[in-house]
């Protein structure tokens, strides 16, 4: 499974956690694990839409599997890619609640709140509730005298979002296009999203002028 880390520009200072947490909570499972951002270091801020537009690209087009993203709150983020094609974002604040998710759910997509409540022991908790949201295989259901209904809930669940939501190739040319040519212009996105991406992708971002061919 490839793995996206990124969050919105609230909680860059964040972002170095994250990624570690991340890295730690599928230590030994074969997953690999990409930092996408934001990073401390970027002087250019992206909002939590902006942040979310990107993991249902990466999503929609293959490039990645799942996605470990998050902002101030959280919710914010979940509500922003759940909006979005080719996403089922669960919000985690908790490990509790990573677990259920990944197990019950077993969605694509989790949102951490980075900084409401992350006070004491909040990398603690950060690193507690990744490592139980891969804590085993996704979609498994639970509890396990359950486990068939749960599944047979998550599919349906997946297949009401499929059926509601446009795909990202029929969306993205309504989008605001300021928004997009945005989002396609992160230098540490756009490669990732042509190395692992399908077809399509590579033919809205093109490598000698990123962003080109978006009115097709």
């Amino acid at each position: 499974m490839r793995i996206a880390v990124m969050q919105a520009s609230s909680q860059k200072e964040k972002n170095p956690l994250l990624y570690q947490c991340t890295l730690r909570a599928v230590e030994n499972q074969g997953h690999e694990v990409a930092n996408l951002g934001v990073f401390p270091q970027e002087e250019e801020t992206y909002s939590y839409i902006e942040t979310a537009l990107l993991a249902s690209l990466l999503l929609s087009c293959k490039a990645a599997d799942f996605v470990v993203t998050g902002c101030s709150s959280g919710q914010g983020m979940m509500l922003a890619c759940n909006s979005l094609p080719g996403v089922l974002c669960g919000y985690v604040p908790t490990p509790q609640d990573a677990f259920l998710f990944g197990r019950i759910n077993g969605g694509n997509a989790a949102s951490l709140p980075l900084g409401l409540g992350f006070g004491w022991c909040g990398e603690l908790n950060l690193q507690l509730t990744l490592n139980q949201l891969f804590a085993g295989d996704f979609g498994t259901g639970y509890p396990p005298e359950d486990a068939a209904r749960k599944q047979q809930d998550a599919m349906l669940l997946k297949k009401l979002n499929t059926v509601t939501k446009r795909s990202m190739e029929q969306c993205l040319a309504q989008y605001p296009q300021d928004l997009v040519a945005r989002a396609l212009s992160r230098q540490n996105v756009t490669p990732y999203l042509l190395k692992y991406g399908n077809a399509w992708i590579k033919e809205i971002i093109r490598p000698q002028g990123l962003g080109k061919g978006l009115e097709g």
